[in-house]
């Protein structure tokens, strides 16, 4: 029985992360490449949270009862662009220090193996030459 309920749940976890709209675009945030766009994104929490409000707005007065759950999904999907923001912030500072890290690493590497001769050789004056099937 427990593991029909995991398996359900597993499954319902995965149909939603691939298909909802607001999971798709947090997905693209969490990439690298999407990183620079986690604080924009924030702004998308504006729209949820007018929604949750005109819901639950409208749930209080003479509206039926199951824009309860309406507002409580757009005061959710606000939360969760609210918390993307920082968390991407946070992580992009993170990997922009890891690559610059990484850079001074090889640069260091690569000066290194050149002090010591292993990097390209100078060009000596005999391999400079035009070859002799090339020369007219």
């Amino acid at each position: 029985m427990f593991g029909l309920i995991w398996a359900s749940v597993a499954r319902t976890h995965f149909v939603l992360r691939r298909f909802m709209p607001t999971n798709i675009l947090l997905d693209a945030i969490h990439t690298r490449r999407g990183l620079k766009w986690g604080v924009p994104a924030m702004l998308l929490a504006v729209p949820y949270g007018l929604g949750a409000l005109l819901c639950l707005g409208l749930a209080e007065g003479e509206a039926p009862g199951w824009l309860y759950l309406v507002g409580l999904r757009l005061a959710w999907n606000a939360l969760k662009f609210v918390v993307a923001g920082p968390v991407t912030l946070i992580r992009l500072a993170r990997v922009r220090v890891h690559e610059a890290r990484v850079g001074r690493a090889a640069t260091g590497a690569r000066e290194d193996d050149e002090s010591r001769g292993r990097g390209l050789a100078a060009p000596d004056a005999e391999s400079e030459r035009e070859p002799a099937h090339l020369a007219r």
